[in-house]
């Protein structure tokens, strides 16, 4: 996966991180964040934000 730093990843995971605070649920932020095209995947490696329309990752969350 190639995870590099840029300024475009963390406005991606700032992004995420304030929609999570303004959901009331998991399921609403998932559901929030595919209004963006984002997604989130959980894997063993950490959690991880996805494009939908690249079916890639973007950045890691934890």
């Amino acid at each position: 996966m190639n995870l590099n730093h840029t300024t475009t990843n963390r406005e991606i995971r700032d992004l995420v991180l304030r929609e999570r605070h303004l959901a009331v649920s998991e399921r609403e932020w998932k559901h929030r964040l595919r209004g963006y095209g984002y997604g989130i995947c959980d894997t063993s490696e950490g959690r991880f934000v996805t494009s939908l329309l690249k079916d890639a990752p973007l950045c890691q969350l934890s």
